[in-house]
């Protein structure tokens, strides 16, 4: 075949096609919200007609014998429908599993568990069903989390404003007998009133140091100090706490242990691990409070005798407002605090805030609180 013949061959050719093409876009842009199904039809039609128009003008061009152009005829014309089934068989598939996906996506919106998308036709639309399982399993873990944390919101606001109510009752009777000049002993009304205003001003320093934590305003000042001094000084502010009530503070420490930490912030949550144990010690019961270094890291724990926790509140126990007082064994006499449930809520905020951990598990008669400090904030100490 010549050069000429060639040209006008790929002439006949492109003109086809592209009058087949421009209807075939001009019918996507009708149907641009119909089914994918109709648009992928569509789009396979638009190219096996293009095909099968092309190879019927070039076949006329040609001059074949009307017995070989009828023959070229069927067999274009038999490919192209052939084509066109296997086309809409694929689409069907992948229709059906994107009706699939689009069900189990629904389902994640309306707040349910999503656990299996089906089958798939293709490795991508398996990958994006597994992506959508997955999502599902987190945002279910994520609800979860969120509904803990609401239950215990409503908690610590049920508990403050019960612990609000007492002392400002109390204050408001003692000074209304003071007042009407019923009081028998004023200077004690005044030490009693003393007292509440104390719980008071302590709840409320709880509720903001909080309020740092979960604001992300604590800011730390990291200073290398021992850890015997800042677990020994905290023991010896609360050990007339303690005798009042004839609870042993036993001490085992490693003076050779130095840390980088803020000792403020570390002794306040040393003083709540303490004096949570305090509360739920019975008398004559000990109290020990050890420091030392496990694995490379600084760890100080306060171990009770308050008959432990129950398993299941385990993982409550560092929540804003939980106080948990049917699962622990409460001190006859308990010592003064703010008592809103916000003391183990603290401790891990302060100790999460110099990226350390704490933990609980109940041991032989009560529990064990362990504070862990990361491996870089050891500066000397003996393992």
């Amino acid at each position: 075949m010549s050069w000429p013949d060639l040209v006008a061959v790929a002439g006949v050719a492109l003109f086809t096609s592209m009058i087949v093409g421009a209807i075939s876009v001009f019918a996507l842009l009708l149907l641009r919200k119909a089914s994918m199904l109709v648009q992928v039809c569509v789009l396979v039609a638009g190219a096996i007609i293009a095909v099968v128009s092309s190879m019927v003008m070039v076949a006329q061009l040609m001059y074949l014998s009307p017995h070989d152009f009828t023959v070229a005829l069927n067999v274009a014309i038999i490919s192209g429908l052939v084509s066109l089934l296997l086309s809409a068989t694929l689409s069907f598939l992948v229709v059906r599993n994107a009706r699939a996906l689009f069900r189990a996506a629904r389902t994640i919106g309306e707040g349910e568990l999503v656990t299996s998308t089906g089958y798939q036709s293709s490795a991508e639309l398996s990958a994006l069903g597994a992506e959508l399982v997955a999502t599902s399993a987190k945002l279910a873990e994520s609800r979860e989390r969120e509904k803990r944390i609401e239950d215990s919101r409503r908690e610590l606001v049920a508990w403050i404003a019960h612990d609000l109510r007492t002392p400002l009752a109390g204050i408001m009777s003692m000074a209304e007998a003071l007042e009407d000049e019923l009081a028998a002993d004023p200077q004690r009304y005044y030490r009693q009133m003393r007292q509440q205003v104390s719980q008071l001003s302590a709840m409320v320093d709880d509720l903001f140091e909080l309020s740092k934590i979960d604001s992300g305003t604590l800011h730390l000042s990291l200073q290398d100090v021992s850890l015997y001094d800042v677990v020994s000084d905290t023991v010896a502010d609360l050990r007339h706490v303690a005798a009042g009530r004839e609870i042993r503070v036993e001490s085992t420490l490693d003076s050779d242990i130095v840390v980088s930490v803020d000792p403020r912030e570390l002794a306040r949550a040393v003083s709540n691990l303490i004096m949570n144990a305090i509360q739920h010690t019975p008398a004559d019961a000990p109290i020990t409070i050890s420091a030392a270094v496990v694995d490379g890291r600084a760890s100080v724990s306060v171990t009770d005798n308050g008959g432990g926790i129950a398993d299941d509140d385990l993982h409550r126990v560092f929540e804003p407002g939980w106080r948990g007082v049917s699962a622990r064994t409460p001190s006859p006499h308990p010592p003064t605090s703010s008592g809103a449930g916000l003391g183990l809520a603290i401790v891990r905020g302060i100790v999460t805030a110099h990226r350390g951990e704490v933990t609980v598990r109940n041991v032989p008669g009560g529990c064990r609180f362990d504070v862990l400090l990361p491996s870089d904030a050891l500066v000397s100490g003996a393992a």
